[in-house]
C-alpha cells in the first residue's frame, strides 16, 4: 500500500476568500480595540456586564443540569439526584450573583487571589525540586504569583477594576498589532 503525497492541484487559491478573511481580521481587530477602549473608559460598567453574563451563565447551567437529571436515561438514580441538587445550587448561586453583582465581583477577586497564591506555591515547589529550568524562573514566578494573589485577596474591590483596565489595555495592544501585522492586499493583475 502506498501513501499518496498531496498534489499541488489541491492547493486552490480562492481570491474572494482571502478578501473575506482579511475583512474578518480587520473587523475583529477593530471590535477588539473598541471593546478595549470601552473597558478602559468604563471599567466598572464593563465589570458589571461581565458579572451579569456570568450570573446568567450560572442560571442557565444549573437549569441544564436539572433538566438533564430529569431526562437522562443513562444516569443511575443517585447520580440523577446529585445532578439535580447540584443544578439547584448552581441556579441559586446565579440568582445571588444577579441579585447583588457588586458583592459578587469581590468574591470573584478573592477566588482569583486564592488561585494565584496556590499557583505561586506550586511554582516555588517546582523551582525547589528542579522541575523548572532554570530554577530561578520558578522562584520568580512563584513570588510574583503569591504577591499578586495576596494583593487580590486583601484588596479585591480595588484590584478587580484594575485588572479590567489592564486587560483592556492588552486588548487594545493586541488588536492594533493584529492590524499592523495584516498581510498586504495581493496586487490585482
Amino acid at each position: 500500500m502506498s501513501i499518496r503525497q498531496p498534489s499541488a492541484s489541491l492547493a486552490v487559491s480562492i481570491p474572494w476568500l482571502h478578501k473575506v478573511q482579511r475583512g474578518q481580521t480587520i473587523a475583529i481587530a477593530v471590535l477588539g480595540a473598541l471593546l478595549g477602549l470601552i473597558g478602559l473608559i468604563f471599567p466598572e460598567a464593563t465589570l458589571l456586564t461581565i458579572v451579569i453574563i456570568f450570573g446568567s451563565y450560572l442560571v442557565a447551567s444549573g437549569l441544564f443540569r436539572i433538566v438533564s437529571a430529569v431526562i437522562a436515561d443513562n444516569y443511575q438514580p443517585a447520580m440523577r439526584w446529585m445532578s439535580a441538587v447540584m443544578g439547584l445550587f448552581i441556579v441559586v448561586a446565579g440568582v445571588l450573583v444577579l441579585a447583588n453583582p457588586f458583592d459578587s465581583y469581590v468574591v470573584l477577586g478573592i477566588f482569583i487571589g486564592v488561585g494565584w497564591i496556590i499557583e505561586g506555591l506550586v511554582d516555588l515547589v517546582a523551582g525547589i525540586r528542579g522541575a523548572i529550568h532554570p530554577r530561578w524562573f520558578g522562584y520568580l514566578s512563584g513570588i510574583i504569583s503569591i504577591a499578586a494573589g495576596v494583593v487580590m485577596f486583601v484588596l479585591p474591590f480595588t484590584t478587580i477594576p484594575l485588572l479590567v483596565r489592564i486587560g483592556s489595555i492588552f486588548l487594545i495592544i493586541v488588536s492594533l498589532t493584529t492590524l499592523l501585522m495584516l498581510p498586504r492586499r495581493p496586487k490585482v493583475a
